[in-house]
């Protein structure tokens, strides 16, 4: 088949895939339904995968005192969290206002999880949605002793590339950040800007824990800049610690976007 020929027959599809997607997401009852399947998928993996657990010290102490702290990991990478975290900590994600964010909260309900929605972004700043009510929620669960899961790179990347809202969540609750992330021997890393990882039943896991990140409450400037670089390396760390572990492909973060 000529090359125009394949062009054009891969815009009709595309244009196709937006056309189903765009009745998928305005149908409650599709909705509904997708959400339950994806919870209980994600049981299904969590129950028939062996799965290792790397340097969860830090983590595990904090649960057994009560102690609150945020956990980050990359949006790629979020599927296994619901989980593999304890029933007994009372957790909350930040969840984007997007209608996508808005599945994201149905489906880890089923297991119990809290959410809190809007933007990571700066409160205040021309990328704030829902920004300053997200910052008091998160702030209100921690100040409780519970913990709130942060995805820095979300809702739309720069894949694996930290923005400043996690580090503004640390300096006004003085709670450390404590990266994490998952990989799988036996997956499927969808075509998407995260490049989502869907680890498949029956698989070998690993999960790893980073070491704990505190964010001083006067930092400032560079201070602010140093902490959402550690962070950024920690995440980074850690996720190509669970790929080489398994022997399978690790995968590149986006070049940083260079500001306006």
């Amino acid at each position: 088949m000529p090359k125009r020929g394949r062009s054009r027959r891969r815009l009709a599809n595309n244009a196709m895939l937006k056309q189903l997607w765009k009745r998928f997401v305005k149908s409650e009852a599709l909705r509904t339904a997708a959400c339950f399947i994806a919870a209980q998928y994600i049981r299904l993996v969590w129950a028939t995968g062996r799965w290792e657990v790397r340097n969860s010290e830090a983590a595990e102490q904090r649960w057994r005192d009560g102690q609150s702290f945020i956990i980050a990991f990359w949006h790629g990478r979020m599927l296994i969290l619901p989980s593999m975290w304890p029933t007994t900590a009372k957790m909350h994600m930040l969840i984007s206002m997007h209608r996508d964010g808005e599945m994201i909260a149905r489906a880890i309900g089923y297991f119990g999880h809290g959410t809190v929605r809007g933007s990571a972004a700066k409160p205040g700043s021309a990328k704030d949605k829902g920004g300053a009510a997200a910052l008091r929620g998160m702030l209100k669960a921690l100040k409780a002793n519970e913990y709130v899961g942060i995805t820095p790179d979300g809702p739309g990347g720069p894949r694996m590339r930290a923005s400043e809202g996690i580090v503004t969540v640390a300096r006004a609750s003085g709670v450390p950040i404590i990266p994490c992330s998952f990989s799988a021997r036996s997956r499927v890393v969808l075509n998407t800007w995260d490049r989502f990882v869907i680890p498949l039943p029956f698989t070998r896991g690993v999960i790893v824990w980073g070491e704990p990140i505190f964010v001083a409450r006067d930092a400032d400037g560079e201070a602010l800049k140093a902490a959402r670089l550690a962070i950024e390396s920690g995440l980074t760390t850690v996720t190509d610690a669970a790929d080489n572990a398994l022997g399978v492909e690790t995968i590149e973060p986006e070049p940083a976007r260079v500001p306006a």
